[in-house]
């Protein structure tokens, strides 16, 4: 329940503070005195996107805040948000000049979704724009299922439904990830048998480079060892210049230890001279040309060198790790065939649980229909519409959806004589608003709805039927909180309290105020209403009358 609504620099209004309570709260007041602007600000409360042009004076914040009466129920979500909990919550907006919002609940910030969660719960407004909500399929299903007490039964039907999709899904998604991974896989297993082919094992490719770069550059390695040989062996070469020099010091290396050093050291340069002379001549010995030796190491320095530059790796260590990367992949694959036959599983069982509880559904929808269709035109009758007719037509299909495989029309005709239509198409503007007074009365009967607020829902009548739009607003208000903004004599006298919104002019401003009336005044503002601005005693004695 709406306890109460605080207002601060918001449009035209300066700032209100209004108190409610249960039963029926009417709103009256002179067009473009500011009715909508208060449920402009409490559209505010309710997490409607804030609209910074309604900022009265940009120096100051706007503030909306509303203290709501909880039932215990909520406990659970206030838990789940992390906020604290209180029976007699506060909700605030602040809205700033410089382009901020904030929410509060409970003085704890909260997101926008957060606070549209908890207000739906919690008020309901119709306004006159939305009569012809009732041509959506998911209002006539709500109206179905709340005079046949199935909305925790639709509630889980559509919930299977989307358990349903949602296994649907992830199970396509795993068929797909297994084709992309047998794919892949078949890559992996095309990449090893390429490097398989190598031999890595077996062979070393730089010893190959080596023995290609030997056969490939043959003269010019002829032509190197011959140069060492030469340079060493023959006459007046390096070895005999330093026999010759070793020779001449060894007269004197008995005379000084240093010199005797030297000739030792000599002695072994010579040696060494020597050896690589052998060995030259080993190696240019063994220099023999072998075009299909070199054809091979070509064949294979190349493909081993393509696969290295196909895999943007340097040596055979590099790769015959990227080998053992490929192998590990392979051997970790997994298909994930049983949790796709167990998803199969379960969407047969879901589909099957679906099919059982859309069944029972329909039954309970189809059962209520011809009561329903009675009490719809009982309270049109009480609103002089007694010679309507509605028709509900359910429908099964074979294709299950979120409403259980239903679909819904209502159909109506307001006089006799007309065919049935859709509802939509049917009925005049002050039609429709008695038949959506009378569905909101069905309704708030069956559905815990803490506050129901209708904006202008009596647009398009007048005279005796306003009287008993009155009547029935004001048997709506015993058993829930309403609040009806009207311009009707007729329906504001059934009021429990009545509010009026005024607008006055101060320093060249204009200001809108609203008030909770008393008695005296409540008669002089229905009087007004009846006969205009110019109050007579028979507009009073006729507002006493309406009152009584």
């Amino acid at each position: 329940m709406l306890k109460s609504l605080s207002v601060q620099n918001f449009a035209l209004i300066e700032h209100i503070s209004l108190q409610f309570h249960n039963g029926l709260h009417v709103i009256t007041g002179e067009t473009g005195s500011g009715k909508s602007i208060l449920l402009g600000a409490l559209n505010l409360i309710l997490g409607e996107r804030s609209d910074f042009s309604v900022i009265r004076n940009p120096e100051k914040k706007t503030i909306v805040e509303a203290v709501f009466q909880l039932n215990p129920e909520f406990r659970e979500w206030f838990s789940s948000e992390d906020i604290d909990w209180e029976a007699e919550t506060v909700i605030r907006r602040e809205i700033t000049s410089q382009g901020k919002s904030r929410s509060f609940i409970n003085d704890t910030p909260v997101q926008l979704n957060q606070l549209k969660e908890l207000t739906e719960q919690l008020v309901y407004i119709h306004s006159q724009h939305e009569t012809l909500e009732i041509k959506k399929t998911r209002f006539q299903f709500d109206l179905l299922d709340s005079y046949a007490d199935s909305l925790a039964l639709a509630q889980n039907v559509a919930s299977v439904f989307l358990a349903i999709q949602r296994l649907k899904t992830t199970k396509e998604q795993l068929e797909s990830s297994k084709a992309n991974q047998l794919q892949e896989l078949d890559y992996i297993r095309f990449q090893l048998n390429e490097i398989e082919q190598l031999n890595l094992n077996q062979v070393d490719y730089a010893a190959l480079e080596n023995d290609f770069n030997k056969l490939s550059q043959l003269d010019d390695l002829k032509e190197a060892y011959s140069s060492i040989i030469n340079a060493i062996d023959q006459e007046s070469g390096a070895t005999d210049l330093i026999r010759r020099l070793k020779a001449h010091i060894d007269k004197w290396k008995n005379a000084d230890s240093d010199l005797n050093a030297i000739s030792v050291r000599l002695q072994d340069v010579i040696a060494e001279l020597e050896d690589i002379s052998r060995d030259s001549d080993r190696q240019l010995n063994q220099l023999e040309g072998d075009p299909e030796a070199l054809f091979r190491l070509t064949e294979s320095l190349d493909e081993y060198n393509k696969i290295l530059k196909k895999h943007h790796l340097s040596n055979q260590e590099e790769l015959s790790n990227y080998y053992s990367t490929l192998e590990s992949k392979l051997n970790e694959s997994n298909f994930s065939d049983e949790r796709i036959a167990e998803l199969a599983k379960e969407i047969d069982e879901k589909e099957k649980e679906l099919a059982d509880l859309s069944a029972k559904l329909f039954e309970k929808r189809s059962t209520v229909i011809p009561k329903l269709e009675s009490y719809l035109l009982e309270l049109l009758s009480e609103m002089k519409m007694e010679h309507s007719r509605f028709q509900i037509l359910l429908t099964r299909s074979e294709k299950q959806d979120s409403n259980g495989g239903m679909s819904i029309q209502i159909l109506f005709s307001a006089n006799k004589g007309l065919e049935l239509k859709p509802i939509e198409k049917a009925a005049s503007g002050g039609e429709l608003s008695r038949v959506m007074l009378a569905i909101q009365m069905i309704m708030s009967e069956k559905k815990s709805l803490p506050t129901l607020i209708l904006d202008e829902i009596d647009t398009g009548v007048s005279g005796e039927v306003a009287l008993r739009m009155g009547k029935l607003l004001k048997q709506m208000g015993k058993h829930l909180q309403v609040f009806a903004i009207t311009h009707l004599p007729q329906v504001a006298a059934k009021g429990d309290y009545h509010f009026e919104v005024s607008k006055s002019h101060e320093n060249s401003q204009t200001i809108s105020q609203i008030h909770q009336l008393s008695n005296a005044e409540r008669i002089e503002a229905l009087a007004k209403l009846i006969s205009g601005e110019q109050v007579t005693d028979l507009a009073r004695s006729s507002a006493i009358e309406l009152m009584n």
